[in-house]
Formats: C-alpha cells, sequence, structure tokens
C-alpha cells in the first residue's frame, strides 16, 4: 500500500514544474536605449564592413551591373525612351542611379556603394524585428546572420535594385508589426508607400505583401487591423497594376530563364528556417516570431515556383528578401540556446562548423568572376551603348532583370 499522505487534511500537494524544456520561454525585458540602437547598428555596421571588403573586384562589372552603368548615365528623355521598349520594370532604380551619379560620378564605387548601404539598413531592420518579435538577445544575432549570408552578401556588392528592395521590405514589415500593436491611418499609409516602391522597384516584391497577408490571417489581429491592412494592400496592387500591365508586353527579358530551375539556396533555407521554428522560440505581442518569419522565408520562393510551371519566372535574387526570415528564426533559435540550461558541445560545434562554412563561399564572392549571370538576349539597338571608359572591364550589356 502506498504511505500515508503527510499533508494536511483539505489540501492537494502542489504539482510539480514542467520540465524545463516544457516551460514556456520567460518574457524578454524591455531593453534600454543603448541596448535597442546597439541591435540596429551593430548588424548594419558588419554589412558595411563586408559590403566594402572587396567591392571593387579588380575594377570588374558583370552583365547587370553594365546595363545599370549604361542606362544610369544617360539623361532622363534616354533613360525613359529606352525603358519603353526594354527593361521597364528597372526603370525607378536607373532613375534613382542616374541622380546618384549625377551627384558622385559613375565610377565602380557610385554603382556598388548604394547597394550595401541599402543591404546595412535591411540588415538593421531585421535587427529591429527580431528585437520587437523576440527581445534584443534574439534581434542582435538575427541581424548578424543576416549580414553574412552569403546571398545577402553578394547582391549588398551588386548594381542592381535587389538590396534596395530587401531594405525596403525589411522596415515595411517593422512598420506592419508596429501597426499590430498600434495603428494609425499615416503609419498604415507609411506602410503602404515603403511597400510600393519597392514593388516598383522590382515587381515581385509584391509577394511580400502576400506573405504577410498569411501572418495576419495566423496572428488573428482586431477586424479594424485587417481591414485597415486590406485597404493598404489593395492600394499597393493598385499603384503597381499599370506597371506591371505594361511589364508584361516586355516577357522577353526573363526569356533567357529556362531550364530546370535549382532552388537550392533556397530549400536549404527553408529546411533550416522550419527546424528553428520547431524549437520554443521566445516571442511577445500579438505577432509571434515564427508567425512572420516563416510565410516571409516560405510563401514569396513557393509562389514563384508554382508560377514557374506556367512560365520559367524564378531566380534566386528575385526573392532576395526571403533571407529575413531564416535570419529571424536562425536568431530566434540561438537564443533559445543560449537559454537552455545545459548546452551540448555540439552546439557550440555546430555554431563554429557554420561560420568556418562561411568562409569559402565569402572569399569566392569577392573574386572578379563572382557575379557573372546567364546573358539574357540582348536590348534592341536603341538600347544598346558601348560601356564609357572608366578603368573597368564589362561583361556583355545584357540585362537579367
Amino acid at each position: 500500500m502506498p504511505p500515508p499522505s503527510t499533508s494536511p487534511p483539505g489540501r492537494f500537494r502542489p504539482r510539480r514544474p514542467p520540465p524545463a524544456a516544457r516551460r514556456p520561454p520567460p518574457a524578454a525585458r524591455p531593453p534600454s536605449a543603448r541596448g535597442r540602437a546597439l541591435v540596429v547598428l551593430a548588424p548594419a555596421a558588419l554589412t558595411v564592413v563586408l559590403g566594402l571588403w572587396g567591392i571593387r573586384r579588380q575594377n570588374t562589372m558583370w552583365g547587370d551591373e553594365a546595363v545599370t552603368h549604361q542606362l544610369a548615365e544617360r539623361d532622363p528623355s534616354r533613360i525613359w525612351d529606352t525603358v519603353q521598349q526594354v527593361d521597364l520594370v528597372h526603370a525607378l532604380y536607373y532613375a534613382v542611379m542616374h541622380v546618384i551619379f549625377d551627384l558622385f560620378g559613375a565610377g565602380l564605387l557610385s554603382l556598388r556603394l548604394p547597394s550595401v548601404l541599402a543591404m546595412a539598413a535591411a540588415a538593421g531592420g531585421v535587427g529591429l524585428l527580431g528585437l520587437r518579435l523576440a527581445g534584443p538577445r534574439a534581434g542582435t544575432p538575427a541581424g548578424l546572420v543576416f549580414a553574412l549570408l552569403p546571398q545577402v552578401q553578394k547582391y549588398a556588392q551588386e548594381g542592381r535594385s535587389y538590396a534596395m528592395v530587401c531594405a525596403l521590405i525589411a522596415w515595411a514589415t517593422c512598420a506592419l508589426v508596429a501597426n499590430v500593436e498600434r495603428g494609425g491611418r499615416w503609419r498604415w499609409a507609411a506602410y503602404g508607400l515603403t511597400l510600393l516602391v519597392a514593388c516598383l522597384l522590382h515587381e515581385f516584391a509584391v509577394l511580400a505583401l502576400v506573405a504577410h497577408g498569411v501572418t495576419l490571417f495566423v496572428s488573428r489581429p482586431p477586424k479594424g487591423v485587417l481591414r485597415a491592412w486590406s485597404v493598404t494592400a489593395a492600394g499597393v496592387a493598385t499603384g503597381l497594376l499599370p506597371l506591371a500591365v505594361v511589364s508584361a508586353g516586355q516577357s522577353e527579358q526573363v526569356s533567357w530563364i529556362g531550364g530546370p530551375v535549382r532552388p537550392y539556396h533556397l530549400l536549404v533555407a527553408v529546411v533550416v528556417g522550419v527546424a528553428c521554428a520547431r524549437a520554443p522560440l521566445r516571442s511577445g505581442g500579438p505577432v509571434s516570431l515564427a508567425a512572420l518569419a516563416v510565410p516571409m522565408l516560405v510563401l514569396p520562393g513557393a509562389l514563384l515556383l508554382t508560377a514557374s510551371l506556367v512560365k520559367p519566372l524564378f531566380v534566386d535574387r528575385y526573392v532576395l528578401f526571403s533571407n529575413i526570415g531564416v535570419a529571424l528564426l536562425l536568431g530566434a533559435w540561438l537564443d533559445h540556446v543560449r537559454r537552455l540550461p545545459r548546452r551540448s558541445p555540439v552546439v557550440y560545434v555546430a555554431v563554429a562548423a557554420a561560420l568556418a562554412a562561411l568562409v569559402p563561399p565569402s572569399l569566392e564572392l569577392r573574386t572578379p568572376g563572382a557575379g557573372a549571370t546567364t546573358p539574357p538576349p540582348s536590348p534592341p539597338p536603341s538600347a544598346r551603348r558601348a560601356a564609357p571608359a572608366t578603368g573597368c572591364s564589362t561583361s556583355p550589356a545584357n540585362s537579367g532583370s
């Protein structure tokens, strides 16, 4: 027979606390102003350092950059005449680069430094997202992981629009999270305008809007938030519609995309991100980190791959902003590992191995041939012009959109 209970009559024994592995993560302490600044500035600084490392690539540029260089040097009327025939989807980017070339000259640094600064802004935005969703000890590693990703390092040094798109989507996502907690007409207008500019820089940025919609559907915010987001999303789609309709007539610009699709980078990121999402990640507020990061990681690439069954469209740089999702999940997972009472040595070995594995691709990305892209058909004669003498060799002047 079991021994008699020693508890006083009328009282129950207290339940044992759940095992540490099942306890919900403790709430993160509100960071100080200095802590918030560090979460944003540390990833941005690392991105700038990595972006400036080998930025000249032995004074070479590749095909897509050559198109940027040639078109941005023209006067606005000639840029407009050209994009009406070819590459309309990049018209806004060429206009921005034209202003930069006018101010700072048309050298390699002027071509690539805007992408470095834009990617630094994106890394800071990822850090801020991690801070708002899971605290500073998740935000800082998330921003640093983002800066270290090989794809991020690559397009931080490319004179194309992808880094700018990534930065705008990162900060639009920050605005979305803030609006769910405390929205307002002007706050939603800022969110919509930021996302619309990203879409005008590259049409496939609209896939981030779909990911945001899924995040809100899963998070179940108040109906007022859903209504405000729906109106804002409709405004973004309406603003993008003219560009989408006209650029559809220039679909030969992506006719070079063919053959078997090899989304290796995306598949690895999805597997890693989903594995991290299965851990009890710290989160707070009406939007959880996993509810935001998983759709951002999975949906844009999945939708583009699905569309490629009809017409080949998938190129990994078109959904570069998906790296925001995997960086957030990895940052939150590192915070989860830090909170474990007993950390296996395997974790330290895995982190060290991951950092060591980043060294070879980081070195290779700084070689002259690292940016070679599959050349699409040449633009029409009116869009061609010999590359100016800038002391750098160029690949054929073809745009990969």
